[in-house]
């Protein structure tokens, strides 16, 4: 009897002096997740070398975007120019580094707008409802409802003009798109905003901190908004992407950016005249559009599965 009171007390002991497992965050499973994905991790792969190509290419490859040489206009991919000339003799690598950064930085900007807005409107009818609720969620569904192209080409086409004079062709151009893209891409945000909102806010936490005497605005910022940041997360990138595909449109309609500043969309406009005869002046850089916000995708993918825990892959 004593001999298995001791054994019981050395056991008891061992497991009290065992130290505990530490559970792993929720962001750190997150991250597990997201690395067993594997076209994410090929879309986050492609995407880095993007961006680093478009930021640091420029150092490497020293050829000028504006540097004319009519006697090597529309000549094909090359030693002296490896993705080929434009009709003034332009590299076209030169122009698709230097226009990749505005592209990727429209995408990225455009997409914090409309998260930024889509957010807030979100968190304020989910969170407070009633009339409030109705007015922003009726305040969606109208901005829902317009035709988004003829919207964007109207509004550039009317202020287009006075944007520029005001800060200049490149970074009037850039305020402009920015603002018009963000501006008319929160309405989806919103939406999922509110409906997480309407989901954690009678929650037993949520109801913990409320009955604790915890002010709204600080129930909504610790404890809601923290937890419906995943979706927010997913969609922020699947906005970058279609901002990506805004930009290059409003460019190769002739309403982006000017001609001297190379897009990706305005390369791709310039060269829509020259298919025939010179088609890699329109490849490469829609190879470009393509693999951007393919990755993009492949990353938004990622995301989702990996911040949604009702999915076990």
């Amino acid at each position: 009897m004593a001999a298995n009171g001791t054994v019981s007390e050395v056991l008891a002991g061992q497991l009290v002096r065992a130290p505990a497992r530490r559970s792993d965050s929720l962001w750190a499973e997150a991250a597990r997740r997201f690395r067993r994905h594997r076209l994410a991790m090929v879309g986050v792969v492609v995407l880095t070398a993007m961006v680093l190509a478009v930021v640091v290419g420029p150092f490497v490859y020293r050829v000028p975007v504006d540097d004319i040489d009519f006697r090597a206009k529309l000549k094909g991919p090359s030693s002296a120019h490896p993705l080929g000339t434009d009709d003034l003799g332009q590299d076209i690598l030169a122009r698709i580094l230097y226009g990749g950064r505005i592209s990727l930085a429209v995408g990225v900007v455009a997409m914090l707008i409309g998260i930024c807005v889509g957010t807030t409107v979100g968190a304020v009818a989910g969170q407070f409802g009633g009339a409030i609720d109705s007015v922003l969620m009726r305040v969606t569904d109208l901005f829902l409802s317009l035709p988004q192209l003829p919207i964007f080409l109207l509004v550039v086409y009317l202020f287009r003009d006075p944007v520029k004079k005001a800060f200049g062709p490149e970074l009037g151009a850039f305020i402009l798109i920015v603002a018009v893209i963000g501006s008319l891409r929160w309405m989806p945000v919103a939406r999922l905003v509110r409906a997480q909102f309407l989901s954690l806010r009678e929650k037993e936490f949520v109801e913990a901190a409320r009955a604790l005497g915890v002010p709204t605005a600080r129930q909504v910022v610790r404890h809601v908004l923290p937890n419906a940041i995943g979706p927010v997360i997913v969609a922020g990138s699947l906005d970058v992407a279609a901002a990506i595909i805004l930009e290059s449109t409003l460019s190769f309609l002739g309403l982006g950016f000017p001609p001297d500043i190379p897009t990706w969309g305005r390369i791709l406009f310039d060269a829509k005249d020259n298919l025939d005869f010179a088609p890699h002046w329109a490849i490469f850089p829609g190879t470009a559009i393509f693999l951007a916000v393919l990755s993009i995708n492949f990353i938004g993918d990622g995301l989702r599965d990996a911040l949604d825990p009702r999915l076990n892959r």
